[in-house]
């Protein structure tokens, strides 16, 4: 089996299996507009159950949530009850996770639904820097031990302190040991110091630089230097094997294992995100969305009042995807969200625009004022003024994100939306 590759996780008997998630980044799921999109928290769970408990450890490394929206505090909520119902064994909590955790009251709660470290220290919060567990490799016990460091705010030479003091009440053979560092905020020359003066060190979980965890490092040498990805794409399986070539120690290799669509979701974190949505939607986050005034004075006047003028090209849109771009949301039940809404209506961000399908329903859907900016001046003066700015392009909905099959295929998705008149051969209209 190839280290650092796609690969479905190991149920050998020789073998246990330590999984790392990280940077959740609030993504609870795909947005789901497109097909073949990576992620979802409800299917972590086929991954982690290809091995017995007795032989894996499931860690994330943080950064659970981006920001300190209201939404950002109801996802790192429902983050921590996945993370429960998943049966995690450790977090490690960043700087910004205590603050949040603090700011919802949720903090001194964690600690009883899984076991959590920091490399921060904050007033009034105890949480340790460090974790061990024993696990059994071919019926021996080999102690792994998880250490989160901030190479930022410590002096890197307090590393081998951090691991060689207080390991473990029992005494083990240093043979039977796996020590992995979480590091946060490093740079190469970090990873470089670590590598020739701690050999303490098995294992360097770095932060991310990208979606896809990554080996950074030989895979033959000590430490073995990984990072874990983001918003949940991946899950990163660091596989321990006996190893006499190494020392007599255990041997590390690394996995790439895609969180795909085609994994069983779990029903319990299914319905989980359900309770999301409806929080979402009892706390009104999509009227609370901040907007702004539009330049000039302008306003939007939605799809309706363009069709006086341009009636084919009313009609032709109307037949189309974008024009019924909210249907879509109400099918799954995130018509309520304002993260995925604001791809879907017009001009959410402005005060003219999309507020509620109560109170601004002639503004659902991906309309003409999406391309071709606020219509009122447009409108008033029957056409004599110019629409100007501002316009979405497709790439402000169509990214990587929520729609991974259009880079590369734009000619195909813009035949799907043409609802204009094409010139003929002669110069004319038809």
């Amino acid at each position: 089996m190839k280290t650092g590759s796609s690969a479905k996780t190991p149920t050998k008997a020789d073998a246990v299996t330590v999984f790392f998630t990280g940077n959740t980044l609030g993504a609870l799921k795909p947005c789901g507009c497109t097909g073949g999109q990576l992620g979802g928290l409800s299917r972590r769970s086929t991954i982690f159950n290809r091995v017995s408990e007795d032989k894996r450890l499931i860690i994330d490394t943080g950064s659970l949530v981006e920001g300190r929206s209201e939404q950002d505090e109801i996802k790192f909520n429902i983050i921590l009850q996945a993370f429960r119902l998943l049966g995690y064994d450790l977090v490690s909590l960043s700087e910004e996770d205590i603050e949040t955790g603090k700011n919802v009251g949720l903090l001194d709660d964690t600690g009883s639904l899984f076991n959590i470290i920091s490399s921060k220290q904050s007033s009034g919060v105890n949480i340790p820097a460090k974790f061990t567990r024993n696990l059994l490799l071919r019926g021996e016990p080999v102690l792994v031990t998880i250490a989160a460091f901030d190479a930022k705010t410590t002096p890197i030479e307090q590393i081998s302190q951090l691991f060689a003091s207080g390991v473990n009440p029992v005494q083990v053979d240093s043979k039977s040991m796996v020590n992995i560092l979480i590091l946060n905020h490093c740079d190469d020359t970090i990873i470089d110091f670590i590598t020739k003066r701690v050999p303490v060190v098995d294992c360097i979980v770095r932060p991310s630089e990208s979606d896809e965890p990554r080996v950074a490092s030989s895979l033959n040498n000590r430490p073995l230097v990984v990072s874990v990805g983001r918003f949940g794409r991946y899950v990163g399986g660091l596989q321990i094997t006996e190893s006499p070539a190494y020392k007599g120690k255990p041997r590390l290799s690394f996995l790439t294992i895609p969180v795909t669509e085609e994994l069983e979701e779990d029903a319990s974190l299914v319905q989980l995100y359900k309770g999301y949505q409806q929080i979402v939607g009892e706390r009104n986050l999509l009227e609370k969305y901040q907007r702004f005034v539009l330049p000039d004075n302008l306003e939007y006047s939605g799809s309706e009042s363009c069709k006086a003028c341009h009636e084919y090209e009313y009609e032709k849109w109307s037949q189309k995807a974008h024009a019924h771009a909210y249907a879509t949301l109400e099918r799954v039940g995130s018509e309520l969200d304002p993260e995925c809404v604001s791809c879907h209506v017009v001009g959410m961000e402005y005060e003219s625009g999309f507020v509620s399908e109560q109170k601004s329903s002639h503004m659902k859907n991906v309309g003409c004022e999406n391309c071709h900016g606020p219509g009122s001046e447009h409108i008033r003066t029957a056409g004599d003024t110019a629409l100007t700015e501002p316009k979405s392009g497709c790439i402000d909905c169509h990214t990587p994100d929520h729609s991974g099959e259009y880079a590369g295929n734009e000619g195909v998705f813009l035949e799907k939306i043409v609802h204009w008149r094409e010139p003929s051969s002669d110069g004319s209209v038809k």
